[in-house]
């Protein structure tokens, strides 16, 4: 567990279906929750840190413990309206929209392309704004990169949504790129997205 920035903690845990590390990230204060697998510390460690109130998923594929720990702490489980449907019989989920101001005062924008549920969070309090599968570092490397061609059903038609959706999300203000697949760029990360559009397009 570390403390990327004051009040943002992100950390790291093997995901059990794809046999890779994922990142995970909680706001104390806001006691809310995005993407998250159970921390290495276990729960105890969020039990100390204040109880999380709110899950945040940014697509309907994230939600890996959400379910453990709703059950531990009796967390809300959020998902944008078009995934909803990916999580019946998981467990209750509160439905959002693109444009809603969610828990924490986060705001959720649609990204889309690679799958209508790929959803932004736009954390203001933080600068920070969190990304689904769209945009990935993968572990040990210094570039932002696409997920494998072969994840997506037209990489290029995917690839170019994408870049137009991304290149919106610039107008907001934020200087913390949080990635689910892989560490956030802690400063700068407006610029490292800026810069993979352009050598992307």
């Amino acid at each position: 567990m570390r403390e990327i920035a004051p009040g943002l903690w992100h950390w790291t845990a093997p995901h059990e279906h794809i046999g890779k590390d994922v990142s995970s990230y909680y706001l104390p204060a806001e006691r809310v929750l995005i993407d998250p697998l159970t921390p290495p510390e276990g729960l105890a460690w969020l039990e100390e840190h204040g109880r999380p109130e709110h899950i945040l998923l940014t697509n309907r594929h994230h939600d890996r413990d959400a379910w453990r720990l709703r059950e531990a702490f009796g967390c809300a489980v959020h998902v944008v309206r078009s995934g909803v449907y990916e999580l019946e019989g998981r467990g209750p989920v509160e439905a959002f929209d693109f444009g809603d101001e969610l828990p924490g005062g986060i705001v959720a924008h649609e990204v889309g392309a690679i799958c209508p549920d790929e959803t932004a969070l736009h954390l203001p309090a933080h600068r920070s704004l969190a990304c689904a599968d769209g945009v990935v570092r993968w572990f040990g490397q210094d570039e932002l990169a696409y997920v494998p061609d072969q994840l997506m059903d037209d990489p290029e038609d995917t690839k170019a949504g994408l870049r137009d959706a991304y290149r919106g999300l610039l107008a907001l203000d934020f200087d913390h790129l949080l990635l689910a697949h892989g560490d956030p760029i802690v400063g700068g990360g407006k610029d490292a997205l800026s810069s993979f559009l352009t050598q992307g397009s």
